[in-house]
């Protein structure tokens, strides 16, 4: 059973809002969800040409990253590969061969709008496959290669332990009269 796209679609036509000012202005979707839309109308569109076709109670993890590497084509990002001899240099002085893909950032943005349009849409949140454990893995896996390609750390910063203790550790003595 696919889930259709459900999400309303307004028009200058459609009925208006009133302010507190009394004029009126057209309701719109948010660029937000516009997007979302779009992902999820090219999702499904992406797993009807799919051979052979899947319904959407079918996908899993896996279809979600073939999807992810399907949308690898139309990258703009240039992901160094080991060999490259500019692999880890943020700002590389000359071109190379090396493919154009989709950014981690992209990506993940991507799941992000996949995963709540799933749920919008009448999947259930427990079998949505743009939260499976492997979408997370993959997208970890992405933005850790490409950081080390571009020579770009996405370490977490730690937080420093508390340098509050010295006024602890300074003792008092007294001395008895």
């Amino acid at each position: 059973m696919d889930f259709p796209d459900s999400t309303p679609v307004t028009s200058p036509s459609s009925p208006t809002n009133t302010n507190s000012g009394g004029s009126s202005s057209t309701t719109s979707s948010s660029r937000y969800e516009n997007q979302k839309r779009r992902d999820w109308n090219t999702f499904c569109q992406y797993l009807q040409n799919h051979r052979p076709p899947l319904s959407l109670t079918l996908c899993n993890g896996s279809h979600v990253l073939q999807f992810l590497n399907y949308l690898d084509q139309f990258g703009k990002t240039k992901v160094h590969n080991h060999p490259c001899p500019f692999f880890g240099i943020p700002n590389p002085p000359a071109p190379c061969p090396c493919p154009l893909r989709q950014a981690w950032g992209s990506l993940d943005a991507l799941i992000g709008r996949l995963r709540a349009a799933f749920e919008e849409n009448g999947g259930r949140p427990e079998s949505n496959p743009f939260g499976a454990r492997l979408v997370r893995i993959y997208l970890r896996d992405v933005r850790d290669f490409q950081a080390k390609a571009r020579g770009v750390s996405y370490e977490k910063k730690r937080k420093r332990p508390n340098n509050n203790n010295k006024s602890n550790n300074i003792t008092t003595t007294t001395t008895a009269p």
